[in-house]
C-alpha cells in the first residue's frame, strides 16, 4: 500500500463544476430526459412519431410527430394537459400510424396522430401492455393478469381470457422473457385485427421469494414469483384467441422445449421459437389455425443459443430471416443461408420491410453500425463514423439513432434534406475522454481515462478499475454512454480510471462469448489483471500499482468482490454494488446458460460462490445492496456479509432504503457516489 511518502498531484483549474456531476447524472436520469425515444414510422414515411420530454430534467415524456417533408414538428399528446403527472412510458399504432394508443395513470388514451387531438377510452382496472390492433378498430390490454379488448369508439370492454389463479395471467411476459431473453411483450395481433397469439403464464410452481423494506416494519413484504437456477421455471403456454369468442390452444412438445423465446403474426401466418431447458437448441414453428405447429426450423448448439433481438422474423414473400454461429462469427441467415460476411457480428434485427432486411452488426466491437440486406444486390452499410448505431426504416425513409459522446436522431429520405430531431438533454458537465486501447495477445478492448490536465511527467496515478465485464454489455465502446462521465468524474479525482472488456462482452464472436462457459468467475477476472498489466506495460510510469482499486454495479460488483477476495496481491480496495455472490440465487435462464443446471454442474456454482471466499478477505471492501432488488436480492450481499463476519474480516455495508436493482432517488444515486469516491480514497490512502 501507498505511504504518506506518494506522489502527490495538482492539475489546472476545471472549466466546469465538477463536484455538481453526481448531482446532474441524478437529475437527468443519466442524461435520458429530453432525448428523443422510441421513434415510429407511418406507414408512408410522412411522419416520424417519438417520445420525448420538454427538456433535460423534465421526466415527463410526451408523444410528437415530425412532417418528414417540412421537418416541422408538433405535439400529438400532452400528460400535463391531459391531467397526469406522469410520463408516456410507451405507445402502439396501428398500421398507417395514424392512431396511437397509451397508458396514462391508470387510463388508456387514444391519440389522433394528424390531428393531435387524445380521449380517454373506457377500460376495466389499470391498463397494462397496451397495444392497437393493425386495422385501427380495436385496443388489446392486460388488466388483473386478463386480456381485455375494447373497441377505439370506447365500446365492447370485454375479457377474451382471464386468469383461473391469482398466479396465472393472460398476455403478459414472464420474468425470465422480460429481462433475458428480449421477449417483453406477451400477445401478438393478428394483420386483419380480428384474432391474437396469446402467451399463458402460469407461475403457481415458480419459487416464492419475498422482499420487506426493514425500514418501514409495519408494512407487509411483498411476495415475488422467482425462478431460482435448478427449480421450476413459469409454464408457458400459447392461445389463439378471436374476437369471435373462438380460442385454440397451440400444441408443440412444451416438456421438451419449456422456453418461448419469440412470437409474431405477420401475412404467413403466426409463428413462435421454443428453446430447450438447457439452452442448446431452438425450434422455430409456424403455427397453424387449429393450433398444430410445423417445424420451419431448427438450431443447436453445444453451449448455447445466444438469442438475438428481432429474430425470428419473415419478410414479406415469407422468407425466414434468422442467425447462424459460423466459426466465430455470428451471421445473418435468410431462409437457411448466410448473407453476411466473415467477421460482420450480428448485433439485432430492427426490421424487414418487403425482402429487405434492417440489422445492425460490428465489423470492430466498439462500434455497431446499421446495415440492410437486399436480396440480389447485397449489404449496404447505412451508418458512419464512431459510435452505436441502430435505426427504422418505412415507406422510404430511415432514421437513423446514433450515440457517440451525445445522442441524435436523423431522419432521411429521397429527395429531401436530413432533418434531426431536436433533443433537449443536458450536456454534461464532464467531458469524457477515454483512449480506447487494444491489449495483449488477446486483444482486450479496453477505454483509459485521465484526470483533467494530466501531464505525463505528474508521475504515478492510483488506479481505478471500472468494469462491468460481463456477458450483458459493453462499458468499452465509442458510444459515449453514461457511464462513460462516471468513469471520467472518478478519473478527475485523481484516479487513472481503466475499463475492461474480457471474455464473454458482447461483440467479439460466438468463441468470445462462450468462453465464459462453466466458470463466469476465472476467465473475467484474469483479463482484468492482465489488461491492468498491459496498460502498465505500455505507459510505463503511468500506473500505481501499489494502489489498485475496483468498482462495479451487478456483475461489475459481483467481479469487484471476486477481485480483493481472490487475488489480494492485485486488487487493494473494492467498491461491489448489487453483487450476485451465489449463482443459485439467480434465475434460471441467465444462469443456465452459462453454467448449466445447477444438479448437473454443481461444481460450476460452487466455484463461483463468493460466500466460500470470505475467509481470504484482506481489503477492504464495501458492499452496497438495494433493499427492494428483486434482480439481485439482498440476500446475496447479506449472506457474503455474515460470511465474512463469521469469517473475522472486517467490511463495510451500505443499505440503500426503498431501492431496487438500481437507485432512482436523485439524492440517493447523487450522495453514492459521493460514498463510493470517499471509501476508495481512504482504503487507497489518496488524498
Amino acid at each position: 500500500m501507498a505511504t504518506d511518502s506518494s506522489p502527490q498531484h495538482s492539475f489546472p483549474p476545471h472549466s466546469f463544476p465538477q463536484h455538481s456531476f453526481p448531482q446532474q447524472l441524478a437529475r437527468t436520469r443519466r442524461f435520458t430526459l429530453g432525448v428523443p425515444a422510441q421513434p415510429q414510422l407511418s406507414a408512408d414515411g410522412s411522419t416520424v412519431l417519438f417520445l420525448r420530454s420538454r427538456g433535460g430534467t423534465d421526466p415527463l415524456a410526451r408523444l410528437w410527430a415530425l412532417d418528414t417533408a417540412t421537418g416541422a414538428e408538433r405535439l400529438v399528446a400532452d400528460p400535463g394537459v391531459l391531467g397526469s403527472a406522469t410520463g408516456i412510458a410507451s405507445y402502439s399504432t396501428d398500421a398507417t400510424g395514424s392512431l396511437a394508443v397509451f397508458a396514462l395513470d391508470g387510463g388508456l388514451w387514444l391519440a389522433d396522430t394528424v390531428t393531435g387531438s387524445a380521449r380517454a377510452i373506457p377500460c376495466t382496472g389499470e391498463p397494462r401492455e397496451v397495444r392497437l390492433d393493425p386495422t385501427g378498430r380495436t385496443i388489446a390490454y392486460v388488466s388483473g393478469g386478463a386480456l381485455r379488448v375494447v373497441g377505439t369508439d370506447g365500446t365492447g370492454d370485454r375479457a377474451l381470457a382471464e386468469p383461473e389463479d391469482r398466479d396465472v395471467t393472460y398476455g403478459l411476459a414472464e420474468y425470465v422473457a422480460a429481462e433475458e431473453m428480449y421477449r417483453d411483450r406477451g400477445y401478438w395481433w393478428s394483420p386483419d385485427g380480428t384474432a391474437l397469439l396469446v402467451a399463458r403464464v402460469d407461475e403457481r410452481a415458480v419459487t416464492r421469494l419475498f422482499l420487506a423494506d426493514p425500514t418501514d416494519p409495519q408494512q407487509p413484504p411483498r411476495a415475488v414469483r422467482y425462478p431460482l437456477a435448478g427449480t421450476a421455471n413459469a409454464d408457458v403456454s400459447l392461445r389463439l384467441l378471436g374476437l369471435d369468442g373462438s380460442r385454440v390452444e397451440v400444441r408443440w412438445d412444451r416438456d421438451a422445449f419449456e422456453y418461448l423465446t419469440a412470437a409474431g403474426w405477420d401475412g404467413h401466418g403466426p409463428y413462435a421459437a421454443v428453446q430447450s431447458r438447457d439452452q442448446r437448441t431452438v425450434r422455430t414453428l409456424a403455427i397453424e389455425p387449429d393450433g398444430a405447429t410445423r417445424l420451419l426450423a431448427e438450431r443447436t448448439d453445444p453451449h448455447w443459443i445466444e438469442l438475438i433481438p428481432g429474430l425470428p422474423v419473415r419478410t414479406a414473400g415469407g422468407a425466414l430471416v434468422d442467425t447462424a454461429d459460423d466459426g466465430d462469427t455470428r451471421q445473418l441467415t435468410v431462409d437457411g443461408k448466410p448473407v453476411t460476411p466473415d467477421g460482420l457480428q450480428l448485433r439485432a434485427v430492427t426490421g424487414t420491410e418487403g425482402e429487405e432486411v434492417l440489422f445492425t452488426a460490428s465489423e470492430d466491437p466498439t462500434e455497431t453500425h446499421l446495415w440492410v440486406y437486399r436480396p440480389g444486390l447485397g449489404l449496404e452499410k447505412l451508418s458512419s463514423g464512431p459510435g452505436l448505431h441502430t435505426g427504422v426504416r418505412r415507406g422510404g425513409t430511415l432514421v437513423i439513432t446514433t450515440r457517440s459522446r451525445s445522442e441524435r436522431t436523423t431522419v432521411l429520405r429521397d429527395g429531401q434534406e436530413p432533418v434531426t430531431l431536436t433533443s433537449y438533454a443536458e450536456p454534461p458537465v464532464v467531458t469524457a475522454r477515454p483512449e480506447i486501447l487494444v491489449l495483449g495477445p488477446r486483444e482486450l478492448r479496453a477505454a483509459l481515462y485521465l484526470p483533467t490536465g494530466y501531464r505525463p511527467g505528474d508521475g504515478p496515478l492510483p488506479v481505478l478499475l471500472d468494469p462491468y465485464a460481463g456477458p450483458a454489455m459493453q462499458k468499452v465502446t465509442t458510444g459515449g454512454a453514461w457511464h462513460e462521465q462516471v468513469s471520467q468524474w472518478f478519473a478527475d479525482q485523481g484516479f487513472a480510471v481503466l475499463v475492461i472488456d474480457g471474455r464473454g462482452t458482447p461483440g467479439r464472436g460466438p468463441q468470445w462469448d462462450k468462453r465464459v462457459w462453466g466458470d463466469k468467475a476465472g476467465p473475467p477476472l484474469e483479463d482484468q489483471i492482465d489488461g491492468l498489466r498491459e496498460t502498465a506495460r505500455l505507459r510505463p510510469g503511468l500506473l500505481d500499482l501499489d494502489r489498485v482499486g475496483i468498482r462495479g454495479w451487478s456483475f461489475g460488483g459481483y467481479l469487484a468482490a471476486l477481485a480483493v477476495l481472490r487475488r489480494p496481491d492485485v486488487f487493494h480496495a473494492a467498491s461491489a454494488g448489487a453483487a450476485p455472490t451465489d449463482w443459485r440465487l439467480y434465475d434460471t435462464h441467465w444462469q443456465e446458460r452459462f453454467l448449466g443446471h445447477p444438479d448437473q454442474y454443481p461444481e460450476h456454482y460452487d466455484s463461483g460462490d463468493l460466500t466460500t471466499e470470505a475467509p481470504n478477505l484482506r481489503r477492504p471492501l464495501l458492499l452496497i445492496q438495494g433493499l427492494l432488488d428483486d434482480n439481485v436480492y439482498p440476500a446475496h450481499t447479506l449472506r457474503l456479509s455474515s460470511a465474512l463476519l463469521a469469517a473475522g474480516r472486517p467490511h463495510e455495508v451500505l443499505p440503500l432504503r426503498a431501492t431496487g436493482h438500481r437507485p432512482t432517488d436523485e439524492a440517493v444515486a447523487e450522495n453514492l457516489l459521493h460514498h463510493e469516491l470517499a471509501f476508495l480514497k481512504r482504503s487507497l490512502g489518496v488524498e
